[in-house]
């Protein structure tokens, strides 16, 4: 039987604002102690009462309290059915793919995380799947992409690292026309500033680890799915595959969350002084942000998004103010990731994209000179002060 308490205060959620369901959560406390932390359950197994008699929790690999808690609160924030605690984003992902019939082909972003390019270029590719890489903010260049064994369309948007915006919308739109599975990658914006569910999308990945957490101290991926099947699908996952996010993390996880959207505003405010700062710097060639107005799809995002978080790409004069900037940055650290309250540099090449085919990433811009930067919440005149010595 279930354990009837963890369901009181859920439907509840869908009547507050969303900077009070991030502090408040699913249960938003522990309802039979009464804790105000939830409580990590720190437990492999758990005791039945008698013969046919459950708590509803049997084995931590199935189902913990903890993670649940996290799971919960995840759905109410992206407006879900359910969600899905995963030990990292690759692992959120590789269970998404995991859907795919033999065949299958996929449409996804060209512009696209490098660990994502992996998973299908170098597993699932053999399982006979076929993967094209297209733009997707053209959707006609989308439609021409389809084929009869066309099953899921993948979106980043923005995309990392070019900061490339789709239209979640129309995509859903074409993926429904043919019967395809439509997935956003909503790491960038989170379900404060974007809520692709909301849009027309399927299902819903993250890479916990960024923004969710917001601190650079757990690796975490979640996955939200709207649809009864999609989350039987990935219950399936979670208990066959054992990937499920440890208690302790869906712990310190589910404390980032409560900040998330006052960080996420800082994290905004702040892009926007650095990425104008940057444009006008005379070493700075070119600066990708999806907060210009200029920017291509500028409309597209206003209409589907209420900020742009705390992303920014840009291209160097030259491979020597590259590896200067890299060197000499100071309050910035030169480290892989985004999305926690550091603000971090990243060299695309040989970080993020490396696993992108070098005609690829060349294509795309992603050359020698080019710098990936997550803007922290740090005061931002510290922030252009560190990168103006650098640069200097």
């Amino acid at each position: 039987m279930k354990n009837e308490c963890y369901y009181n205060n859920f439907d509840r959620k869908e009547k507050l604002a969303f900077d009070t369901k991030v502090v408040h959560g699913g249960m938003g406390c522990d309802p039979i102690t009464g804790a105000v932390s939830f409580p990590i359950f720190q437990t492999a197994t758990f005791r039945h009462r008698a013969f046919g008699i459950s708590t509803g929790y049997d084995y931590t690999r199935v189902q913990n309290p903890t993670r649940q808690e996290l799971e919960r609160t995840m759905a109410i924030l992206e407006n879900g059915l359910e969600g899905f605690a995963f030990s990292s984003g690759q692992a959120a992902n590789m269970a998404l793919f995991t859907w795919l019939p033999v065949g299958s082909h996929v449409i996804l972003s060209d512009d696209i995380y490098g660990g994502t390019f992996r998973i299908c270029d170098e597993i699932f590719s053999k399982f006979g799947c076929t993967f094209s890489w297209i733009d997707l903010s053209d959707l006609d260049a989308v439609r021409a992409a389809v084929k009869p064994e066309t099953k899921m369309i993948f979106c980043e948007t923005p995309t990392n690292p070019m900061m490339k915006v789709a239209d979640i919308a129309a995509l859903a739109d074409i993926a429904h026309e043919i019967g395809a599975l439509f997935v956003v990658d909503n790491t960038f914006m989170t379900p404060y500033f974007q809520r692709p569910l909301d849009l027309g999308a399927d299902v819903v990945v993250h890479s916990a680890t960024k923004y969710l957490c917001g601190h650079n101290d757990v690796i975490a991926g979640i996955a939200v799915a709207k649809s009864q099947e999609m989350c039987d699908f990935f219950h399936a996952q979670l208990k066959s595959h054992g990937n499920g996010l440890a208690p302790m993390d869906c712990w310190l996880l589910l404390r980032g969350l409560k900040t998330l959207a006052l960080r996420m505003e800082r994290h905004n405010a702040n892009a926007m002084e650095v990425s104008h700062w940057l444009r006008k710097h005379p070493k700075v060639k070119k600066v990708y942000y999806s907060g210009f107005e200029d920017h291509k799809d500028y409309a597209v995002m206003t209409r589907q998004s209420t900020g742009f978080s705390g992303m920014i790409s840009f291209e160097l004069d030259s491979l020597e103010t590259t590896m200067n900037l890299l060197s000499r940055v100071k309050l910035i650290m030169f480290a892989e990731s985004l999305g926690g309250v550091e603000s971090l540099v990243t060299y695309p090449l040989t970080q993020t994209h490396e696993s992108i085919p070098a005609d690829v990433r060349e294509a795309l811009g992603i050359n020698e000179r080019f710098i990936r930067i997550s803007i922290g919440i740090e005061n931002p005149r510290d922030i252009i002060a560190d990168l103006e010595q650098a640069l200097a």
